[in-house]
């Protein structure tokens, strides 16, 4: 064992630090190699201390939540992954808030406001991240988005500060915020959701599951929408009238069922899926000249 992991162990405990983990067992895309480290804590204490370890020892890392939206190296990641997901997914209702830990996933979140009559939150009932996830790239699906919902977010800076920022201070935009330009960690945030008809709710997250089944290839692993949606365009509806429905490389696959999401057919590569995407932009941009700009996060050299 060396130096740096006994202190990761000192800081989060033996059970909650592991090496060369491969990234593919975290992803939803079922890819990527393995992490230096990767470590599990279950306090804003024991992340702050593991952020100063990394600072110390100059090691790069990176805060993922259940990697619903990630494509990792093959080669990997040469630093620390600190996950925030079941270990740190508290969730408290307090009339009409709830109080949400980052880790949390959006479908138990909704799943839990509908149990407390609330709505608000149906868009996100069928979303695969977390909170943490949603707030940094303002996740949102069916007309509905994070900023209608967020009251407030905590979050720590890249120095170990803790900080609390009411919505209004998020600068919440398509697929963006001030947690995401400024590197913060999300730690939890307040939800600000209205009384509602549970039986309303209910066929409302029902009716957006059929949807997604009907129309997403949920059958396969993915990282959900490939591609930022262009200013007046769906990047789906592009890279299908570019004739590129189905067109493979090695293991990846632009879906046939939906164009925007790019599947791992079995035992696709980084490098298979990064090809494919360079791929759609360079034909789709010779066909409209119109630049597609992924929406998935890359880790790792690709």
């Amino acid at each position: 064992m060396n130096k740096v992991s006994q202190q990761f162990i000192e800081a989060a405990g033996a059970d909650r630090v592991k090496v060369q983990e491969p990234m593919k067992q975290h992803t939803t895309f079922r890819i990527g190699g393995p992490a230096d480290y990767f470590l599990t804590p279950e306090s804003i204490e024991e992340v702050q201390k593991l952020i100063q370890i990394c600072d110390q020892q100059q090691i790069p890392y990176f805060i993922l939540g259940n990697g619903s939206n990630l494509l990792v190296s093959d080669a990997g990641y040469p630093g620390a992954v600190i996950q925030l997901y079941r270990n740190f997914s508290a969730i408290t209702v307090e009339e009409n808030q709830m109080r949400v830990q980052a880790g949390a996933l959006l479908s138990q979140i909704a799943s839990q406001a509908l149990a407390a009559g609330l709505t608000g939150l149906e868009f996100a009932a069928g979303i695969p991240g977390t909170l943490g996830g949603a707030v940094v790239m303002n996740a949102g699906a069916y007309g509905g988005e994070m900023k209608q919902v967020l009251k407030e977010v905590t979050v720590l800076t890249p120095q170990g500060e803790v900080l609390v920022l009411k919505a209004e201070n998020l600068e919440l935009g398509y697929r963006t915020s001030v947690v995401k330009t400024k590197n913060y960690i999300v730690i939890e945030a307040v939800l600000q959701l209205e009384e509602g008809e549970t039986a309303g709710i209910k066929e409302k997250m029902d009716e957006l599951r059929r949807m997604r089944i009907e129309k997403q290839p949920l059958e396969y692993p993915s990282a959900g929408s490939t591609f930022k949606r262009p200013e007046g365009y769906f990047a789906g509806k592009l890279i299908m009238d570019a004739g590129l429905r189905g067109y493979t490389v090695g293991g990846a696959c632009v879906s046939e069922k939906h164009c925007g999401f790019v599947i791992n057919r079995g035992n696709a590569s980084a490098a298979d899926v990064m090809e494919l995407i360079r791929d759609v932009q360079r034909i789709v941009y010779e066909k409209y000249q119109i630049k597609l700009e992924t929406e998935v996060k890359i880790l790792g050299e690709i």
